[in-house]
């Protein structure tokens, strides 16, 4: 396999500059605080192929869905983040000729984006005619102050002499590439040449969903000191132009600094004057001062989020990588935003909120983050219940309905298969309550916001289901599992068996719930009995002579043959008919093994067993949310060699562009399962009735790994090498542990062995 980047712990790193890969280097360098973000794209411009692309949390836009088959209850648009005006612009001129890796010719290139930090940097000798200058480029997206974005460019002339213009600007005229034909998002507000502003917003839409003002403000300094240019403007668009003359051996450095403001946390006839403050704050510091405060910060996280790997550097770097871009991603500093598919790195997926969140960010997040950060995620969701029960009256059911996708809680999916029928969201999405309830041991959102949320799915499911007097069974037809290389079947086991979960669960803590919520729901005695009918009646289909529960109806008429058959035509979403793809056995990402891992605790080892030998060589790994929960059941039934394949694909699934796709952006969401197959798969972490416990194990090219996690007030450190197992409670109240069923008592300071 041919690495775009070097092997290298704590950067991502190159020193080979490939055009044919530009948009992948984009992706894998792109940097963000959970405010904003973007891809790495060149400050001085690219003319070659490539992305450019920054986006802002939060700041989305209604795109009408164009369809030739339009349906009653379908979405009346797509929803997307909009491609956000692009602040990073230095053009630069040497001499006269314009600085375009595209077209000039220049040596001893070099990026890399340091993940202590998340500083991406540059650097390369631009070879002109008499003429050789080194440029360095630094840029971080603030951790601390959210809407600030700092960028400096330094350039030496090592021969000759040259004079140097500098174009630094502001752009409101971008496009997405995924647009409707080629139609703008922006509408210019205006200009200010003096305040070094442009202010912009979204255009209208007849959907009820607000325009989103942005203003961005500029200002440019040398050693620390402000220096102003000449400022030209065009209809949404500022340049300001500084020129400097420089001979052998000298230098100059510009440091631009940015701040981004919106109409999500500013009035739109405020933010000039917000701007400005901000402005002041951030250049009342350094460049390098603030990079120490930011790295500082960053720093913090490490300390309780890092996993340390020897013996292995691919997967050192991978499991960082992973955990610095979800970290730039989403951090719970805001509880009106979520977890984009993409993140900040592309435009695939629109930016908007898929059940990804629950299922994979959740766990880990659980144990990584403060409790708040969670619990954030979980009140998201319960604000945008009335966007849910929306939805179902859309399809004509009661209850609430969970989005496929969103950024406001309505549906703004437009694929049909998903939209209509991967509902499998709606007790997904529900599920993370009861992780966080068994995990944080806090049930004071279960007993009530929670309480909305289960009872509002649990009537869709009550009334999505119907009795079939054949089987004398509960059933559910025209849906679409995880596996999405199936669409409108009917009794999707794991679908089935999350919805009879979700009612079960509902019923099991309607009682404990606060008199407020339970007055609030206002569950009736004839609607307990019929969610326990449905319980306790419920269709799960099954070949009991094989031992495996059948991902749906008729699975077994399929022509079952494992994926070792089809290797030289994969990825098959690449190489065949969606036809197909539908026709054939083979399966995109977990499904039946989905709910195995997310109700471990119900099933039995020979049952897990069957089912995994039965469907993971049917699994093509197509989506980036497979490979880590086929790594953690793996490992838990001890097949650990297949445990740590899986694992590596995971954790450079983008890395090293497994599913050839990174160039449309990187997949945030899956990031998570490299933690998870580490934490839950190797060291074998659960938390089954108040009991945390592990039961680890070492990939034979590791020498040993580490981690640490929180869990109910308390910081462990985890140590598995070869040998040992090593536990050490950092902080926190005495606990007991179960390290492979032995019991270990932990205390503050102490290390514990197993």
């Amino acid at each position: 396999m041919k690495r775009i980047f070097e092997i290298d712990p704590w950067k991502v790193i190159t020193h080979n500059f490939d055009p044919n890969n530009k948009r992948l280097q984009e992706s894998m360098t792109a940097i963000g605080n959970d405010y904003m973000g973007m891809r790495g794209n060149f400050e001085e411009g690219y003319s070659g192929d490539h992305l450019q692309g920054t986006y802002l949390a939060g700041v989305w836009f209604p795109d009408k869905t164009r369809v030739g088959w339009w349906k009653n209850g379908y979405p009346k648009y797509f929803g997307k983040t909009p491609n956000a005006p692009s602040f990073i612009g230095i053009g630069i001129t040497i001499n006269g000729e314009k600085l375009d890796l595209a077209l000039v010719k220049f040596d001893d290139f070099e990026l890399a984006l340091d993940m202590h930090q998340g500083l991406l940097s540059r650097s390369f000798i631009y070879e002109g005619k008499d003429v050789k200058v080194k440029f360095e480029f630094e840029r971080f997206l603030y951790i601390i102050q959210k809407e600030a974005a700092l960028i400096k460019v330094k350039a030496t002339v090592l021969e000759g002499h040259a004079k140097i213009d500098f174009y630094s600007s502001l752009d409101g005229t971008v496009v997405n590439e995924d647009s409707n034909y080629d139609e703008r998002f922006w509408l210019p507000l205006g200009e200010d040449k003096d305040a070094r502003t442009i202010q912009v917003q979204t255009k209208e839409n007849p959907y009820d969903v607000p325009q989103f003002t942005v203003l961005l403000k500029q200002g440019l300094r040398h050693n620390g000191e402000t220096v102003e240019g000449d400022v030209s403007t065009e209809e949404a668009k500022l340049s300001e132009k500084l020129s400097i003359d420089l001979n052998e051996g000298e230098s100059y450095e510009l440091e631009k600094d940015v701040i981004v403001v919106t109409s999500r946390d500013v009035k739109d006839e405020d933010q000039a004057g917000v701007a400005a403050d901000l402005m002041k704050k951030l250049q009342s510091k350094s460049f390098a001062d603030n990079l120490a405060d930011h790295t500082a910060a960053w720093k913090k996280r490490w300390d309780k989020s890092d996993v340390e790997i020897s013996g292995d550097d691919a997967a050192q770097q991978g499991i960082r990588f992973n955990i610095c871009q979800l970290f730039m991603t989403y951090y719970g500093e805001d509880e009106r935003l979520n977890v984009g598919p993409k993140g900040f790195t592309g435009e695939k997926y629109g930016g908007a909120t898929y059940w990804d969140t629950e299922a994979y960010i959740v766990p880990m997040y659980l144990c990584v983050t403060d409790p708040s950060v969670p619990r954030a995620l979980l009140q998201y969701r319960h604000d945008q219940l009335p966007g849910a029960y929306h939805n179902a009256k859309e399809q004509g059911l009661p209850g609430a309905l969970f989005p496929m996708v969103t950024f406001n809680g309505i549906e703004c999916h437009n694929e049909w298969e998903i939209t209509f029928e991967e509902i499998h969201r709606n007790a997904d999405i529900p599920h993370a309550i009861a992780m966080y309830t068994d995990y944080t041991g806090d049930d004071s959102y279960v007993k009530n916001e929670g309480m909305d949320v289960l009872v509002g799915t649990a009537r869709f499911w009550a009334a999505r289901v119907h009795w079939s007097k054949w089987r004398n069974k509960y059933v559910m037809h025209g849906v679409t599992g995880p596996n999405e290389y199936e669409n409108n079947v009917n009794n999707n086991w794991f679908t089935n068996t999350m919805a009879r979960w979700l009612l079960q669960y509902t019923l099991k803590r309607l009682p404990l719930a606060t008199k407020e919520a339970q007055a609030r729901v206002h569950v009736t005695e004839e609607e307990k009995a019929k969610w326990q009918d449905i319980v306790d009646k419920m269709y799960l289909p099954e070949d009991k002579e094989r031992g495996i529960f059948l991902q749906q109806d008729d699975f077994l008429d399929k022509d079952i043959r494992p994926v070792s058959e089809i290797e030289d035509q994969r990825p098959i979403n690449q190489h065949w008919s969606w036809d197909k793809i539908l026709r054939s056995p083979f399966i995109k990402q977990a499904d039946v093994l989905q709910g195995i891992y997310f109700l471990n605790d119900q099933y039995t080892k020979e049952q897990k067993e069957k089912n995994f030998d039965f469907y993971e060589p049917l699994t093509v790994h197509e989506s980036s949310l497979s490979p880590c929960i086929h790594s953690i059941l793996a490992a838990e039934l001890g097949k650990q060699k297949k445990a740590v394949e899986l694992y590596e694909r995971t954790a450079r699934l983008d890395l090293d562009n497994y599913n050839n796709d990174t160039v449309d952006g990187l997949h945030i969401t899956s990031m998570s399962g490299s933690w998870l197959a580490i934490v839950q798969g190797f060291a074998g972490m659960r938390y089954d009735h108040n009991q945390l416990k592990f039961n680890p194990f070492v990939p034979d090219a590791w020498d040993h790994y580490s981690f640490k996690i929180n869990y109910r007030g308390r910081l462990i450190e985890v140590y598995v090498d070869h040998q040992d197992t090593k536990i050490t409670l950092l902080k926190g109240d005495d606990l007991d542990v179960l390290v492979k069923d032995k019991k270990l008592t932990l205390k503050e300071g102490e290390t514990q062995n197993a």
